[in-house]
């Protein structure tokens, strides 16, 4: 009963939508970035709901592979590398889950995959809102 509700959490997590403004605010190639982490995120999530260690530990090694892209590192802060490091780490741990064949480990593990997803997503919108407003400011004083 417990692992049924974790995944359906996980599931619920997932289904959280990252938002991607087609609008042209965000380009192309980071709005590609993310829908590889999704999909990869998916599979770690399918690999943990049908107990595949291979699939988990596969598709977390891509993951941390895409966090460290070009296109990946969207602000210039030291709180977005703490944002990013978090997820590297959940990352390895579900690697080292996997290798286990740990499949509680990795489902914690992948809830802290999924937060840090969740926090460094607000962190973003909360720094370009906050840029946003300032310069919404400026423009309004002139």
């Amino acid at each position: 009963m417990k692992r049924v509700l974790l995944i359906a959490v996980l599931v619920c997590l997932v289904a959280v939508p990252l938002q991607v403004r087609s609008s042209g605010q965000q380009p192309p190639k980071i709005a590609d970035l993310m829908r590889k982490k999704l999909g990869h995120s998916q599979k770690v999530l399918e690999g943990i709901a049908m107990n595949n260690f291979d699939e988990i530990s596969r598709s977390a090694e891509e993951l941390i592979l895409i966090s460290k892209t070009v296109e990946w590192k969207v602000i210039n802060s030291p709180q977005y590398e703490v944002h990013s490091n978090g997820f590297r780490r959940a990352a390895e741990t579900l690697i080292e889950k996997a290798k286990d064949k740990n499949l509680d480990g990795a489902a914690l593990a992948y809830v802290d995959l999924t937060l840090s997803c969740v926090k460094c997503h607000k962190y973003v919108r909360d720094t370009r809102m906050t840029k946003l407003d300032t310069s919404d400011f400026y423009y309004a004083r002139r």
